[in-house]
C-alpha cells in the first residue's frame, strides 16, 4: 500500500466511524444533567410527572402564576432537558465548539420572563432526555416524541387547577417537530389550544449536512448517514422531518429562527414554516450570528415578539 493509500484508508475508517456513530446516537442519546430549577430564578415550582401517550413517564416542573388562568406548555430541543444545556462544560462543550455552540442554554430564565408576563408553566423532560423514561429506545426527531405532547395536554385536563386555563404551546427544535407531529397525528388533543410559539424545527437531513460540513466530510456521504439512520431507527431523514406534518398546523404559529445557522439552512425553516396551514403565521429570522444556540438563549434576551404573540391569541 502507497502512502497516499494508506492516508486514504484512515480517512476512510475516519468517515465511517463518524457516521456511525452519528446513526447509533439515535438509539443512544446522552442526557444532559438538570444542572438548574425555578427556584435558581426565585420561582415556586411542583415537581410532577405524568405518562405520555404510549405510558412512557415524564418528569416535569409545574410552576405556578397566582391569580392567572393562563398556562404556556414548553419543551426542548434535542441533547437538552427542562433547564437548558450545559453546552459550556464538557462532553457537550467539546461536541459543539465547531459550530460555535459551546454556551449555557439556561431556560429557567425563559420561565422567569414568562412568569412575570402573566403565565403558569408547564415544562416537562422529552422521552430519553433529562429524567424521563425511554420508551422505544430511539430518537425519532418528533415522530414517537410527539406522544409526550399529547401526554402533557392529557396531564393538564386532568388536573382540576389547570383544566380550564388558556393553554399556549412554546415548543423548540425537536419539541416543535415534536408538536407539529402531535398536530399532524392527533389533532382531537389540541382543541381549545390557542396558539404555538416554535424555535428553530430541523429537518434531521440538514443539520447532519451542516455537521458533515464542518468535520470536513464530503457532502455525498448524507446518502450513507441516511441508510444508516435507517438501519437504527426505522425512518428515513424525510420521514423525520417536520416538513409534511407542518400541512396539519393550523395554530396560530410564530417561529423564530438563526438565519445564518452553521448547522441548518434557511431554505429548511422557510419551508417548514411555508406549509403551516394557519391562516395566522409568522416568521421571524435572528441576524447577526452564526451559533444556534443563540436562538435557543433569544427569548431570554429580547421576548417581546413572542410574548406579543402569546397575548395576542391568550387573550
Amino acid at each position: 500500500m502507497t502512502q497516499a493509500e494508506h492516508i486514504q484508508s484512515i480517512d476512510e475508517e475516519h468517515i465511517e466511524k463518524v457516521l456511525n456513530g452519528i446513526a447509533n446516537a439515535f438509539k443512544g442519546q446522552l442526557r444532559a444533567p438538570i444542572l438548574r430549577t425555578p427556584a435558581d430564578v426565585n420561582l415556586a415550582f411542583e415537581d410532577v410527572t405524568f405518562p405520555a401517550l404510549d405510558g412512557v413517564p415524564l418528569e416535569a416542573w409545574f410552576i405556578p402564576c397566582e391569580g392567572s388562568s393562563k398556562l404556556i406548555i414548553t419543551n426542548h430541543p434535542r441533547g437538552f432537558n427542562r433547564y437548558g444545556q450545559p453546552a459550556h462544560l464538557d462532553p457537550w462543550k467539546s461536541m459543539l465548539a465547531p459550530a460555535g455552540n459551546d454556551i449555557q442554554v439556561d431556560f429557567t430564565l425563559d420561565y422567569r420572563i414568562l412568569h412575570d408576563a402573566g403565565y403558569n408553566v408547564l415544562t416537562y423532560d422529552l422521552r430519553h432526555h433529562g429524567l424521563s423514561g425511554s420508551g422505544n429506545g430511539i430518537i425519532t426527531s418528533g415522530r414517537f416524541e410527539a406522544r409526550d405532547v399529547v401526554g402533557a395536554q392529557r396531564f393538564v385536563r386532568s388536573r382540576q387547577d389547570l383544566r380550564n386555563m388558556t393553554v399556549g404551546l412554546f415548543s423548540r427544535c425537536l419539541g416543535c417537530n415534536s408538536t407539529m407531529f402531535a398536530l399532524s397525528f392527533y389533532p382531537d388533543e389540541f382543541t381549545g389550544i390557542r396558539c404555538l410559539v416554535g424555535a428553530q424545527p430541523l429537518s434531521p437531513q440538514y443539520y447532519y449536512e451542516g455537521q458533515l460540513a464542518l468535520s470536513g466530510i464530503p457532502a455525498d456521504r448524507i446518502k450513507k448517514l441516511d441508510e444508516l439512520v435507517k438501519l437504527a431507527t426505522s425512518f428515513s431523514f424525510d420521514q423525520l422531518s417536520p416538513r409534511e406534518a407542518a400541512r396539519d398546523v393550523r395554530l396560530p404559529t410564530f417561529i423564530y429562527q438563526v438565519r445564518e445557522d452553521l448547522v441548518s439552512k434557511p431554505i429548511d425553516v422557510q419551508t417548514i414554516f411555508d406549509n403551516i396551514a394557519a391562516e395566522q403565521k409568522d416568521l421571524f429570522w435572528i441576524e447577526g450570528t452564526t451559533r444556534r444556540w443563540d436562538g435557543y438563549n433569544y427569548f431570554s434576551r429580547d421576548p417581546a415578539k413572542m410574548l406579543a404573540w402569546f397575548e395576542r391569541y391568550m387573550s
